[in-house]
This record gives C-alpha cells, sequence and structure tokens, in this order.
C-alpha cells in the first residue's frame, strides 16, 4: 500500500479558496487525520512559517505572552494545535483587525475549538472553518466521486459493477486514519488505533479538563463503540461504571469535543407527530470501532449483524467525509418513528433538499428494504429528492419515483 501521505485531500480546493480572500483559516479534526500534513504542504508551497504547540517552549512562550508572540510572527504563518493555547485567539484578532490581508494565519486545532471560551466572538468575520476527516474511500481511491450530486439529482444510472465481498469487511475494519493505513498488518493497524486512545486520553483529554476517572475513559468508548449506529443510550453506558449518569453524559460531550464520535440528531417534520427524537451515535471511524471491540474482518465476514451496524456508520462516515469539501452545506439526521419505519442516514442540503440512505450488509435489496424510505418521502413532500438502499450487490436499478437500489461501491467509484 503507498504512503497515504500522498494521496489528496479533496478539501484542499476549499482550502485555497478560503486563503485567497480570509485572514484566518482553521483545519480542525481528530489527532493523526492529516491536518498537519495539509496545512504544510500548503504552507510550504506559499512561504509560509511553521510553528507547533506541541512543542513545550513554543506553548509556554506563546502562553506567557500572547500578544508579544504574535506580534513577533511572521506576515503568513502556520500554528499547529492552536487549541494549546487559547490565549492567543485575543491577540490574533487584533493582529487581523490592524491588517486584513488574506490568508495570514492557517490554524489547525485537534480538538472543537469552537468550544473554546471566547473563540467563536473573538474570530467570528474574521476566520472559515474547514473540517478535515481521516481519508475517504474515494481519497484512496483517488477519485471525484459524484455521489451527493447523483443523490441530490435523482441521477443513478442502472448498471453493473462487482461485489466487494469480502473487501468490504476489510475496507470498514482498516478504517481512514492515514498512519493506521501505512502498516503493512490487520494487526499492527489495531495496535496502531489502541496505541492512538491511550495517547489522547493522556494528552489531550488532560488538557481540556479535569476528570477524575481518565482510566475508564478507553472503556467507555469501547462500550460506545459497540453502540455506534444505534440509538444513544447513557444508562446503558453508565452502568458498567461508578458514575452518575451526567458524568457519562459529560464524558461523551468530552469524546465529541475531541472528535472520537459523533451523535446524529433525529429529523423533524410538522407532518409527523410519532417521531423517535433520540439521537444516534456514531464512532468517529470504523477502524478506531473495530480496534476498540477487538474485531478484524475475518469477525466481520463471519458475524453478519455486526458487519452491518458497523456498516453504517462507515457509510455515514463517507457521506460525512464526502460533504466537507461540497460547496452547499449538508445536514445530517437519522429518521425513525414509533411505528417502527426507519432511514439510516437522512441528507438535507441548504436549497431544503431532503434526501435518505439505508444501508444493507447483504447482496440483495427488495421492495420491503424501502419502507422507511416510502415514510420520509411522504413527510419531506416536494422536499424529497431521493431515497437510495445501499447494499453489497451488483446493479443500480430504481425501485419507483426517486427510489434506487445502488452498490455500496458506487459512492466513491466513477460510474
Amino acid at each position: 500500500m503507498a504512503s497515504p501521505d500522498f494521496f489528496p485531500r479533496l478539501v484542499l480546493s476549499r482550502l485555497t479558496e478560503a486563503l485567497a480572500d480570509t485572514p484566518v483559516v482553521l483545519i480542525h479534526g481528530p489527532r493523526q487525520s492529516g491536518k498537519t500534513t495539509l496545512a504544510r504542504v500548503v504552507g510550504d508551497a506559499a512561504g509560509y512559517a511553521y510553528i507547533s504547540f506541541d512543542d513545550d517552549v513554543l506553548r509556554a512562550s506563546a502562553q506567557a505572552d500572547p500578544v508579544g508572540f504574535v506580534a513577533d510572527l511572521p506576515d503568513n504563518v502556520v500554528l499547529d494545535e492552536v487549541q494549546r493555547v487559547p490565549g492567543l485567539f485575543t491577540s490574533i484578532k487584533a493582529a487581523v483587525d490592524r491588517d486584513r490581508r488574506p490568508g495570514r494565519f492557517i490554524l489547525t486545532g485537534s480538538a472543537n475549538v469552537l468550544l473554546v471560551p471566547k473563540l467563536a466572538d473573538s474570530l467570528a468575520g474574521r476566520m472559515e472553518i474547514l473540517r478535515l476527516y481521516p481519508l475517504a474511500q474515494a481519497e484512496l481511491a483517488r477519485t471525484q466521486p459524484g455521489f451527493l450530486e447523483a443523490l441530490f439529482g435523482a441521477k443513478f444510472k442502472s448498471g453493473s459493477r462487482p461485489r466487494l465481498g469480502r473487501e468490504l469487511a476489510e475496507r470498514v475494519a482498516a478504517g481512514g486514519y492515514p498512519a493506521a493505513l501505512a502498516r503493512s498488518t490487520a494487526r499492527r493497524r489495531a495496535a496502531w488505533y489502541r496505541d492512538y486512545i491511550d495517547t489522547l486520553v493522556q494528552r489531550d483529554v488532560r488538557d481540556l479538563a479535569r476528570i477524575s476517572a481518565l482510566d475508564a475513559l478507553p472503556r467507555l468508548m469501547a462500550l460506545v463503540a459497540g453502540q455506534t449506529a444505534r440509538l444513544l443510550n447513557v444508562a446503558e453506558l453508565a452502568t458498567p461504571f461508578q458514575l452518575s449518569r451526567p458524568t457519562v453524559r459529560d464524558y461523551v460531550t468530552l469524546l465529541e469535543r475531541i472528535f472520537l464520535l459523533e451523535e446524529l440528531p433525529s429529523w423533524h417534520s410538522n407532518r409527523l407527530n410519532r417521531l423517535i427524537k433520540t439521537p444516534k451515535v456514531h464512532l468517529g471511524d470504523t477502524g478506531l470501532a473495530c480496534a476498540l471491540l477487538g474485531v478484524q474482518a475475518a469477525t466481520l465476514v463471519a458475524d453478519r449483524a455486526l458487519l452491518g451496524q458497523l456498516l453504517e456508520t462507515f457509510v455515514y462516515q463517507e457521506l460525512r467525509r464526502q460533504a466537507s469539501w461540497e460547496e452547499d452545506p449538508v445536514a445530517f439526521h437519522h429518521f425513525r418513528d414509533k411505528d417502527g419505519a426507519e432511514v439510516d442516514i437522512v441528507l438535507e442540503r441548504a436549497s431544503q433538499q431532503v434526501a435518505g440512505i439505508e444501508v444493507k450488509a447483504a447482496a440483495t435489496v427488495t421492495a420491503a428494504d424501502f419502507k422507511g424510505l416510502r415514510k420520509l418521502k411522504e413527510a419531506a413532500g416536494k422536499r424529497f429528492a431521493t431515497g437510495v438502499v445501499l447494499y453489497d450487490g451488483e446493479v443500480t436499478a430504481p425501485f419507483g419515483d426517486g427510489l434506487f437500489a445502488v452498490p455500496i461501491r458506487g459512492l466513491w467509484e466513477i460510474a
């Protein structure tokens, strides 16, 4: 496998565009997702200086005198892991207000720095924010996928693609972190993911919060991995620990802040009153989830229920990654009503178009698999664009007006 450092990041065009008209651009996302590599590739080409606040001396210097530190910076600079010195934000604001030239600062952060006190206020109107995820399957395949365009345009063409079969389980288990993918075996990738969790807990979590039960976080992460693609159940997560539900809820929020998991809210409609409003939870990456659960591709091939659960997270994260480089914002939800109709992923584009995705690990699709999508179509009315059942089969085929069965590999392969 080629070094993932060389895989193109499809958010690059958005970064270049932002630097042309915005003084500060923030790239945030989980550690080891490729933020530093992306910032340095762009920065080195344009003559940016580079400063990392993982360096103890530089971090101490910035904390001691943030005003003087920013005043002495070069005209164009990359500030890496900026969440570790939140006191800099006010000084960066002052520097930008004196000189509004675009592209002055590229910031990277491994925590959701929008939640750092006063940041949103201090850099409002001066900063563009780009989310960087681990590598998408489209980036690994070096394609510019058109899946979202086809989804919102209902433009899926009938055709055939080879089944992924076991390869699908291997992709789910491998995940998308560049450093993990650079390792040659599944066992070595799993070891990388385990070390990754330990490092985050010992460094980033300590920076963000004073919590008394650090040793509980890896076990909590493993429990959340078992809940991925399911409705979030804090009571169930709290049961193995001598911790209150509010404390576990705070820990879940903390894990969201460092991009290890995401809550997927429910989709609402005035046309339906019997909707389940509990959010779903998704791990940030299926490679991480498999390592936490202690499973590899062979386990997933043998356990179809577990494969189906992790596959839903895999598809969700691929869609999130693709949406991050789209010009039009896409909001993500799930749909479930009290009669049991559900849609795994609901996408809503800025133009108010609504599309639904149902995920199946099976190689066949029947009309019954579209039950939830038909309910969503009814609820969305004229806003409904398309409903798709993604499955591990070969054929793209229509199943009624605006409803299609599409092979999973169609997510990242160009038809």
